[in-house]
């Protein structure tokens, strides 16, 4: 794929350059609580407008239903980018309307605008090719260039993803190119031990990238609310911990093929306890205990992994040349839940390895749990995407701008 840096080998003042970025950040009302995904489309934004170029971006936030919804609007990451920036940065109030096509003709060169969220129009995320084409068609005629950097989007066959790139000459930004880079050196080019730690609730969300991993990782540590499928797999008692039984089949076989092919596939021996899940808008302490893995008794519910394990974990983390990371340990958000996604992440520091964070809740229990990102190799921005490109899929956003 050709990439931004091919762009400004070219005369680019004056011209409205399309920048699908991922301002799909965290909002409490319109506060951002988290605006890393602002923060990382920024190397691309500063180049072009430093360039000359008109710079018009766009982005998704939430799941609104294809209708306009205030809850939704782009309005605090436009302005949380303009402060970044430290210049203004213009906001259409509408995607593809009277709004937008006015704050795009009002540009000037080095001028940066913020068009309204993509999903208030149906044909962003529509299933019919020709109502999705129709919104590239209105998108296309707001812009001379198309710049793809919204690599959290990447996995979505969404118009401004996949279809745009095909109507207008097109360049990876400087987030996807590195997204790639790293990537490739989780699948292609891997340096071993290569250790995978996967967390998170469903294990569900987990298969298809286990189902790769077991062919190609050494170790795979698995926590949060996934392991308890495994444990009860195993034969133990879980008590009221979250359960996807309809899994247990594929987990058993999961554990079986890693017995056969001398991948190291590790569950908690301990784990971290309470009658119930707690409330996270309080952090009232938890009726918190540590018990063994296959002492768990049926009234509590496994909410981390327990001290020893953590031990484990930093173990089987310490001699790795690659790890890769994806899925808190625990209920990180609660203090009484937080130290085995605490303990993972600080043996990732710890380690020599080239480290890569998967993005989603782990690139959020990164900075909530104030680690220094600089000082892991690699945090990435599109959890979903990033899962998707490791379990072998063809991710239509990379493939529109691979032509």
């Amino acid at each position: 794929m050709k990439t931004i840096d091919e762009l400004l080998a070219e005369p680019v003042a004056g011209r409205r350059v399309f920048v699908r970025a991922d301002l799909n950040v965290p909002l409490d009302g319109t506060t951002i609580t988290d605006d890393g995904r602002i923060r990382a489309v920024l190397p691309t934004v500063k180049a072009l407008a430093e360039a000359g170029a008109r710079v018009v971006v766009a982005s998704h936030l939430g799941r609104p239903k294809g209708a306009p919804d205030p809850a939704f609007s782009l309005a605090p990451a436009a302005a949380r980018l303009g402060e970044l920036l430290g210049a203004d940065v213009a906001f259409a109030t509408d995607t593809v309307g009277e709004s937008a096509t006015a704050t795009v003709a009002g540009l000037t060169d080095g001028q940066v605008a913020v068009v309204e969220n993509l999903r208030f129009n149906a044909g962003e995320t529509s299933k019919d090719d020709a109502e999705r084409g129709a919104f590239a068609d209105q998108l296309a005629a707001l812009a001379d260039v198309y710049v793809g950097d919204g690599f959290g989007a990447v996995h979505r066959k969404h118009a401004s993803v996949f279809d745009l790139p095909a109507r207008l000459p097109h360049y990876a930004g400087y987030l996807i190119a590195t997204e790639v880079g790293v990537l490739r050196k989780l699948t292609d080019d891997v340096q071993r031990p290569y250790v995978v730690a996967l967390g998170g609730a469903k294990v569900s969300d987990k298969l298809a990238v286990i189902d790769q991993l077991l062919g190609k990782a050494d170790r795979i540590l698995i926590g949060g609310g996934m392991a308890y499928t495994f444990l009860k797999a195993k034969g133990h008692e879980i008590g009221s911990s979250l359960l996807q039984e309809d899994q247990l089949d594929a987990v058993t076989e999961y554990l079986e093929r890693a017995e056969k092919t001398g991948v190291q596939l590790v569950l908690p021996v301990d784990a971290v306890v309470a009658p119930a899940f707690p409330d996270l808008k309080s952090k009232a302490p938890a009726d918190a205990t540590s018990v063994a893995a296959d002492a768990m008794p049926t009234e509590q519910m496994g909410l981390d992994i327990g001290p020893e394990s953590r031990k484990l974990y930093a173990s089987k983390i310490a001699d790795a040349a690659t790890v890769f990371w994806n899925g808190p340990m625990g209920v990180f958000e609660h203090p009484d839940f937080a130290e085995g996604t605490k303990a993972v992440a600080q043996a990732l520091l710890d380690s020599d390895a080239f480290t890569v964070v998967g993005g989603g809740d782990s690139a959020a229990a990164v900075r909530i749990l104030g680690f220094d990102e600089n000082a892991f190799g690699h945090i990435s921005t599109g959890g979903g995407a990033s899962l998707e490109y490791l379990e072998g899929k063809t991710l239509p956003g990379l493939a529109a701008l691979e032509d």
